[in-house]
């Protein structure tokens, strides 16, 4: 695999005011603590209550380290592994309990992944974490009511990382018994492919606590190249930021190939927290090619 070097100094084109909008998103969003997440959080707190499922379940040691499962009425069904963003250093698992109504409507189960928050751990930890979240999943899917041969992993911004993280692991290398295929599909949204560029944005990195070296052995773009050929979505959205389609670009051009089908998709006319309200739409694009990817 080759990649072309001059995709890890894109970032040097901009200013320091321009390259903090570019990564610091909430900057360009001043209703996002007063709009964003409050609609968030209402929708996901009717979520919980009137469909089924089961809470905080535990899969690690780390006070976050549970799930939430939301069953679909089949056994057989899918089940869509979600992993939330917040730059590893903010939310919660139970504001996004929205996304799994659409799902739920749809025959898919929905699993939402909740994992410690830096700086209390590290990035390199919430990676593990998030490897430990499957290895639960898969051996105890019997006791969750899912098919563990039916797993899509989706994440969005950090949890698009995290989801390219999972992609690339080596499953027999994690645990006893796991299959090199544990991960059927993926489907990264926003993700952050390279973290050199968010290592350097202050605003960030002030509560991720990131040096260069985990920059390094962190990046999917430098370490961690897919390890199976399941299918992968990568999505972002169309009114993101210039660095923010970089990151999908770069990640979908270095390992989509005859062998491996990647299918980029840009969400038409939204920021980087609009699109999971698309994707909540049964009957938006976005919505049917990540039902699509499960079925």
């Amino acid at each position: 695999m080759t990649i072309d070097p001059n995709v890890f100094s894109h970032h040097e084109k901009f200013s320091a005011e321009e390259f903090e909008a570019q990564y610091n998103l909430r900057e360009g969003r001043p209703d996002y603590e007063v709009t964003v997440i409050p609609d968030w959080v209402a929708r996901s707190e009717s979520a919980r209550e009137t469909l089924s499922c089961t809470l905080d379940i535990r899969y690690g040691e780390g006070d976050k380290q549970k799930l939430d499962i939301f069953p679909a009425a089949n056994p057989t069904a899918a089940t869509l592994v979600y992993f939330h963003g917040g730059y590893w250093q903010r939310g919660d698992k139970s504001i996004y309990s929205f996304l799994a109504t659409p799902f739920i409507k749809a025959g898919v189960n929905v699993i939402i992944v909740g994992y410690d928050l830096c700086p209390e751990v590290s990035l390199t930890r919430i990676t593990a974490q998030a490897r430990e979240a499957m290895a639960y999943i898969w051996h105890n899917a019997a006791t969750l009511g899912i098919d563990r041969e039916r797993l899509t992993v989706m994440g969005h911004s950090a949890g698009g990382h995290i989801t390219e993280m999972l992609m690339a692991t080596n499953w027999p290398q994690c645990s006893d018994n796991l299959p090199v295929n544990l991960i059927k599909s993926g489907i990264p949204v926003s993700p952050l492919s390279y973290l050199e560029p968010v290592r350097l944005t202050a605003g960030l990195n002030s509560g991720i606590r990131m040096d260069a070296a985990e920059a390094e052995s962190q990046s999917p773009m430098r370490n961690h190249p897919p390890a199976t050929n399941a299918p992968q979505l990568v999505v972002v959205g169309g009114a993101e930021t210039e660095e923010f389609h970089r990151q999908s670009q770069m990640y979908f051009d270095a390992f989509n190939n005859a062998d491996r089908p990647m299918e980029m998709y840009v969400v038409p006319g939204v920021d980087h927290f609009d699109e999971l309200n698309v994707l909540a739409d049964s009957n938006s694009p976005f919505f049917k090619k990540t039902l699509a990817m499960l079925k």
